[in-house]
């Protein structure tokens, strides 16, 4: 899922147990023209949109907005320090692999496995500030040699080629690679050192500036070293980003050299993150999860009760969240969850209660809002539920939740030829986001024919359906 910069802006505050940096530490950060690279900003956005169609197409994204919301956070944060305009955003995938590539554009893709193999938010906050510094410093674009015409979009389809074929069955990924493009991904896939070592010392001091710890990269490039996950295909983040003793010690050295950020050794919200990342994942199992459990983790609770919410055991979900400290009880993904196990039970009313009571405390939390939302569409109340939605879709037109959600309320509207109209472009828009681009745009055509008395909604009919079928001509 991609997140907007508004959408997350009021949620850079939310781990309170940082020390920022010293901002009077001067930061050698090269300034990148729009003229840099023989492809223009604009085409990279476009680039970047591509392929996050592509990936929600083809490979496994988490669509969990709380979880998208956490990284988010962080993601956002780290964005704050650069003079990047707004990005297409970051997208969470379901895989063990500790991997997290960027597209230009401001694509960022990160797998749950690399939170899986954290100690903390500074280290995972090492690697996207890696990445966002690759798209700063246009990395793709100033490769001169290796972009030739539309290299850049070859090396679209490469990525989610490289992606695909990390999953049980590589043919598809495959099949992406074949042919010229296979003979491309020595140029195009790998950076050079000197990019590599620009984007750890770019990306550290981002990372510093935010308020995370600079030694977290340094002790994160050491745990992939010894780590035995993601060794397979690309786009593994050793492949990509080759990591060498070199590369390491250079990380230590220039952490060394930059004042210290302290922080919490045991973060309660790492815990809960990391936790229930680890359960909607896939990547922890009931008794891993019950042995954490008993070693007094009480966050790990939450990831406990997310497994056997997922497993469809609203009764064992009940029982871990009762058996949370009070303290705990007041976390917003306590809300979320026991409002799961209301619905799962049809009680509506008790869901209701529960989630409205919590959202009216944080009106702008995109999770709370949604399952808001979630709620009023099962209580028929459509109106009720796209309102809430919609000053989200106006922040993030990407966002598939959010346009999923107005579709689902929109069949609940009477019938009339505008509502008619509505719900196509709104399932259109899931299509589009989704990747199913030539489905969208026949939706989109089928709501222009209804549409023809209706000027001004014609009107903005054509303009998107313009957007989407300029768009998709750009393949990959």
């Amino acid at each position: 899922m991609i997140l907007g910069v508004t959408a997350v802006a009021t949620l850079a505050s939310a781990h309170s147990d940082f020390n920022f940096a010293d901002h009077s530490v001067h930061f050698d950060v090269p300034e990148i023209s729009s003229g840099v690279g023989l492809i223009d900003q604009q085409k990279e956005k476009q680039i970047g949109e591509k392929v996050y169609r592509e990936i929600q197409k083809q490979l496994p994204v988490m669509h969990d907005p709380w979880l998208q919301d956490q990284y988010a956070q962080i993601f956002f944060r780290i964005l704050g320090q650069t003079q990047m305009s707004q990005p297409v955003g970051l997208v969470i995938m379901k895989s063990p692999q500790i991997n997290a590539f960027a597209v230009p554009g401001g694509l960022f893709a990160l797998n749950t496995g690399l939170i899986a193999n954290a100690q903390n938010f500074d280290e995972v906050a090492g690697v996207m500030a890696h990445e966002v510094a690759h798209v700063t410093q246009r990395h793709y674009s100033r490769s001169q040699e290796a972009f030739k015409g539309q290299g850049l979009l070859a090396l679209a389809g490469i990525l989610v080629g490289a992606a695909l074929a990390t999953k049980s069955n590589g043919e598809a990924g495959s099949a992406l690679m074949l042919g010229t493009q296979a003979a491309l991904i020595d140029k195009q896939l790998t950076y050079s050192r000197n990019q590599e070592r620009e984007a750890d010392r770019i990306g550290m001091q981002y990372m510093y500036a935010a308020g995370y710890n600079p030694q977290s990269m340094a002790d994160f490039f050491e745990t992939m070293q010894r780590s035995s996950v993601g060794i397979g295909f690309l786009p593994d983040f050793w492949m990509t980003h080759p990591l060498t003793t070199e590369r390491m010690s250079e990380a230590r050295l220039r952490a060394n050299q930059l004042p210290k950020v302290t922080h919490s050794l045991y973060d309660p919200n790492f815990q809960i993150l990391k936790w229930y990342t680890a359960a909607v994942s896939n990547q922890a199992t009931e008794e891993q999860l019950k042995t954490i459990v008993k070693q007094g983790n009480n966050e790990a609770k939450f990831g406990l009760a997310a497994f056997y919410l997922n497993r469809g055991d609203s009764q064992a979900t009940q029982n871990v969240l009762d058996s949370l400290p009070d303290s705990l009880k007041q976390h917003t993904l306590f809300a979320l969850i026991q409002t799961d196990v209301y619905l799962d039970q049809h009680k509506y009313e008790q869901a209701y209660a529960v989630i409205n009571a919590a959202q009216k405390v944080m009106p702008e939390n995109r999770a709370l809002s949604y399952k808001l939302a979630t709620v009023y569409i099962q209580q028929s109340k459509p109106t009720q539920a796209q309102q809430l939605v919609q000053k989200f879709i106006h922040q993030n037109p990407r966002d598939i939740e959010a346009w999923r959600l107005m579709q689902q309320a929109a069949a609940l509207q009477p019938q009339t030829s505008v509502n008619q109209i509505n719900a196509l472009r709104y399932r259109a828009e899931v299509q589009f986001w989704s990747g199913n681009e030539e489905n969208a745009i026949k939706s989109m055509l089928h709501a222009q024919r209804l549409a023809t008395t209706n000027a001004a909604l014609s009107a903005r009919i054509d303009q998107r359906l313009k957007e989407m079928q300029a768009d998709h001509a750009l393949n990959i």
